[in-house]
């Protein structure tokens, strides 16, 4: 596994939108572990492969340590509810904006071995299934921030 540069702002790779993945090859199983340790290497919860400097639709996450999603092709296809948070990204460092997600979000996506899998998330994970597959459109949270906050409205842990 190697750990990736992650794209920052400003980087035209993060507004442009993600080609599907028609196989899964080894390359493509090989960029999702590099995804998962560039992410945990970043103490981030979730990566898109444009954040990497990659334009498929491929996106990995973990909220829990252990749990990872690894999401081929993904799509939102249920959400309800509402919740309103600080978001963060590790392509915007450093600035944190109140962005309004789903609170509850269902997706369907490929694995790794190429099986169609249902994940439903509530909370943080459906926030994280909204920015992680927004990358992959070339959206940002900062373009669905109700307001960007300063550093002393930030909790960090």
């Amino acid at each position: 596994m190697a750990k990736l540069k992650i794209v920052k702002i400003g980087d035209e790779t993060l507004r442009k939108v993600c080609r599907p993945v028609d196989k899964i090859t080894p390359r493509i199983t090989t960029l999702l572990d590099d995804m998962v340790e560039t992410m945990r290497a970043a103490n981030g919860v979730g990566l898109a492969a444009p954040q990497v400097g990659v334009l498929r639709r491929i996106v990995v996450i973990e909220v829990e340590p252990g749990e990872v999603y690894e999401l081929i092709n993904p799509k939102i296809i249920a959400f309800s509810g509402e919740q309103e948070d600080a978001e963060g990204c590790l392509s915007v460092p450093g600035k944190w904006g109140l962005v309004k997600r789903p609170m509850h979000v269902t997706v369907r996506a490929m694995n790794r071995e190429g099986e169609t899998v249902d994940y439903t998330g509530s909370e943080l994970l459906a926030r994280c299934f909204c920015h992680e597959l927004d990358h992959l459109d070339g959206k940002l949270y900062i373009d669905k921030a109700e307001r960007m906050l300063s550093e002393d409205e930030i909790e960090v842990e």
